[in-house]
């Protein structure tokens, strides 16, 4: 259960940071999928700063954190 709800998750942090990040976009798809990915970087990212959200709102604002850096990263590659 708590992986469908970390997918979850994923995919509402990137629909939000593909809002956030506006400009020439992957689509909703990848940001989706950025999402996904991107939660899990957001909680590497903020476990490595020693800070810890609880709850979904906090979780969520980790994902899109993270999703915001992900996507961020991915347009300065490309």
């Amino acid at each position: 259960m708590y992986l469908f709800w970390q997918i979850v998750i994923g995919i509402l942090a990137g629909y939000l940071a593909g809002k956030i990040m506006r400009g020439r976009g992957y689509g909703v798809l990848i940001d989706l999928l950025l999402g996904i990915v991107g939660s899990i970087l957001g909680g590497i990212v903020f476990g490595i700063l020693g800070l810890y959200a609880a709850g979904l709102i906090g979780r969520l604002v980790v994902a899109t954190a993270g999703a915001v850096l992900l996507i961020y990263i991915a347009r300065r590659l490309k």
